[in-house]
């Protein structure tokens, strides 16, 4: 006869494999079924079941053992028979001899007519001191038996099942969450890179929009080529969210910030030991776009051996990690950029002409901001409320001479530049209206803008004066009255400075 020490060892075992059963598999159903067959082959605990509530009023089979097909679809109410007791009241129930029980239902299973006496023994399966569910489980009737350290056992059980399902349900809580996550956010970059919110209306931007709209929806490799700055990677996004693929990934290699030696593994990905301190192995940037966009920023700077390797790609849509013998297929879209003269990288031999003809099957040309001027108040009031909203500043709008500035400038560094300007402008106003003496200093030198800088204080104030009277003549359209009354002078004075500073109030009566 087992002594009191062995059967506590045992019931230590069981419950060790209960817990390596349940934190050792995904699948929650699985593992509480296979809970149940321990407890039957450990300790003859069959026709067993672990019901879980849906809802705050209804017991449904979650995981059984020995239990008919048709049991399995039985469900309880709260308060509704032992298990519906035990899950409302959160305390355990023992039945000695089944056959005297009216309140058992025998739903699950039918116990009624059987030879053999049977107990049955309900906890209740609590997460955060609250009843989630109910831990059944019939014993073959004994005389004189003491129940307490069964319960006792089967309560442990329970707790650990009820972390299980704790953990399963923060699980799928979490995985929703980052799914819903997932589709805002997808969602979101395609409202953003939607071509028709992109910004700018000039002649130039007209055609750039025309060509993204013909080529997205197709799998053809773009060529998108302009100076820095003008902002190619947002043409490629338009191109990827405006496309079949725009649910799958969009992935940037930027050719020209990653080191020669780094490029080909960051490309291709590489096999553990391939190279030294290749400890694992790794997918490259072609693996991880499968289905959907590679963008291959300034491909202009890749060197001659990845571009003979990227040509293959190209040509058969196959590759081998570094290191590897196995030929990986791909479905990708490839979208190029650069700032490069390829033309000229081709005649002296820094660019492959083979890889040139397969990258150009279609062209876009972004035109630089200069040839875009009416482009630049556009982009300018865009960032303006841009800026304003992230920095917290009410700007409203940009004075007459800032906006004199901004539009005889020569932006070499294309919209970047101004996107630039602007945020320095709205971090240094302090008011509701950006000034010239906001915009960055190279705009305001005579080589840049044509706007002389180095002048006096008496010059300064002068300066000053007039963008206030210009502003203030914006404002009233024209009216000198109406001015003079905002700045809280005569129309005497303002009549004098307004002749004095050669100001033509015509301008501002349209």
């Amino acid at each position: 006869m087992p002594t009191e020490e062995s059967r506590e060892t045992k019931k230590l075992s069981t419950l060790l494999e209960l817990n390596k059963t349940l934190t050792g598999s995904l699948n929650l159903k699985h593992s509480l079924h296979r809970v149940l067959e321990i407890l039957e082959q450990r300790h003859g605990m069959f026709r067993s079941t672990v019901m879980l509530l849906r809802g705050d009023a209804e017991l449904y089979i979650e995981a059984s053992n020995g239990i008919t097909a048709e049991g399995q679809r039985a469900h309880y109410s709260m308060g509704e028979g032992i298990n519906g007791r035990v899950v409302e009241s959160g305390k355990s129930i023992v039945i000695p001899q089944t056959s005297r029980e009216p309140m058992l239902l025998n739903r699950a299973a039918q116990r009624k007519g059987l030879t053999e006496e049977l107990s049955y023994l309900c906890v209740p399966i609590v997460t955060g001191r609250k009843p989630i569910g109910a831990l059944g489980v019939d014993l073959r009737f004994k005389k004189d038996r003491d129940y307490e350290p069964i319960v006792k056992f089967l309560r442990v059980a329970a707790c650990m099942i009820g972390q299980a399902v704790r953990v399963e349900r923060l699980v799928e809580a979490e995985t929703q969450r980052l799914v819903q996550e997932n589709i805002h956010l997808r969602e979101e970059l395609r409202e953003r890179y939607d071509f028709s919110n992109m910004v700018g209306s000039s002649g130039g931007m007209r055609q750039v929009y025309e060509q993204i709209s013909q080529v997205a929806g197709t799998n053809t490799t773009v060529l998108i080529r302009g100076e820095s700055g003008t902002g190619k990677e947002l043409i490629a996004h338009a191109l990827h969210y405006n496309s079949p693929r725009a649910k799958k990934p969009f992935v940037k290699v930027s050719c020209a910030a990653l080191p020669e030696t780094l490029i080909e593994s960051e490309l291709f990905g590489y096999e553990k030991g391939a190279f030294t301190g290749a400890q694992t192995r790794k997918p490259g940037r072609l693996e991880l776009a499968e289905g959907g966009t590679l963008f291959l920023d300034e491909v202009g700077d890749l060197n001659i051996a990845t571009q003979v390797k990227l040509l293959r790609v190209i040509q058969t849509r196959e590759f081998e990690r570094l290191g590897s013998t196995e030929t990986i297929k791909i479905n990708v879209r490839l979208i190029a950029a650069t700032n490069k003269d390829l033309e000229k990288a081709i005649v002296e031999a820094s660019f492959r002409e083979d890889l040139y003809y397969r990258l150009n099957v279609f062209a876009i040309f972004v035109p630089p901001l200069r040839e875009r001027k009416p482009d630049v108040m556009a982009l300018a009031d865009y960032f303006l409320e841009k800026y304003s909203k992230e920095h917290g500043k009410n700007i409203r709008r940009i004075s007459t001479p800032a906006i004199d500035m901004l539009m005889s400038y020569h932006w070499p560094g294309n919209v970047r530049e101004l996107e630039n300007s602007m945020e320095r402008a709205v971090l240094v106003c302090d008011g509701n209206v950006i000034y010239g003496h906001h915009l960055p200093p190279t705009l305001q030198t005579a080589e840049a803008s044509g706007t002389a800088v180095r002048m006096s204080l008496a010059e300064a104030i002068a300066s000053y004066e007039k963008d206030l009277i210009q502003d203030a003549l914006k404002m009233t359209r024209g009216n000198r009255s109406k001015a003079a009354r905002q700045l809280n002078a005569t129309e005497r004075i303002l009549n004098y400075k307004v002749k004095k500073y050669r100001i033509d109030c015509r301008r501002f009566r349209k």
